[in-house]
């Protein structure tokens, strides 16, 4: 008889250790959740761009660097190169959320979206770049669609192109990378000043 006595008494210890067990785990598990969630990247500045994707502003020192190429190809169109630094393309179906130094390029012609990138090279059809002087900015965007900003500027890079028929298309590229037969203009991939390329 004496065992059916401590019987509750037993129960109810063993009721005691699975909660404190159960208490034990949740906290653990909250507490990796904290510290395996990524913390907020930059600051959301009031600032946008043409479709009012907002600008996020990063320190000078962790802003990914971008350099736009252009050179004519044999079928009158043109071949785009994005040179980036300190910034990976993310793939399709990437979660919409700001990573540093991750996202994707927006390719303008003459201040219209073209297309958006996830990898550094492009074709432009001669038909989006008719005969005249264009405008060809590689701009980057984190995956939530913000556009990575450095002192208020978006970081972005453009080169200037003259279309003028096949035979004499002349691109100027960007970041002191000179396209065959043309002679290279700097423009500072953060604020857009044009000038001569670093030596």
């Amino acid at each position: 008889m004496s065992w059916t006595r401590g019987l509750p008494g037993a129960l109810a210890v063993c009721v005691l250790l699975l909660v404190a067990a159960a208490g034990c785990g949740t906290g653990e598990a909250h507490e990796q959740r904290e510290t395996g969630s990524p913390s907020p990247v930059g600051k959301i500045l009031d600032d946008t761009d043409e479709s009012g994707r907002h600008y996020r502003e990063i320190d000078k020192r962790q802003a990914p660097d971008v350099g736009t190429v252009v050179t004519p190809d044999r079928a009158g169109g043109w071949d785009v190169r994005i040179d980036v630094h300190r910034f990976r393309f993310s793939r399709a179906g990437t979660a919409a959320r700001a990573v540093a130094g991750h996202g994707l390029a927006y390719l303008f012609v003459d201040g219209h979206l073209v297309t958006r990138l996830r990898t550094p090279a492009y074709h432009l059809p001669a038909r989006l770049v008719p005969h005249g002087t264009h405008h060809i900015t590689a701009r980057l965007y984190a995956d939530d669609g913000t556009v990575w900003a450095v002192h208020g500027k978006p970081v972005e890079s453009t080169a200037d192109v003259t279309a003028s028929g096949a035979e004499t298309a002349k691109a100027t590229p960007t970041a002191g990378v000179p396209a065959t037969g043309a002679s290279p203009v700097h423009t500072d991939a953060v604020t857009g000043d044009r000038g001569t390329p670093p030596g």
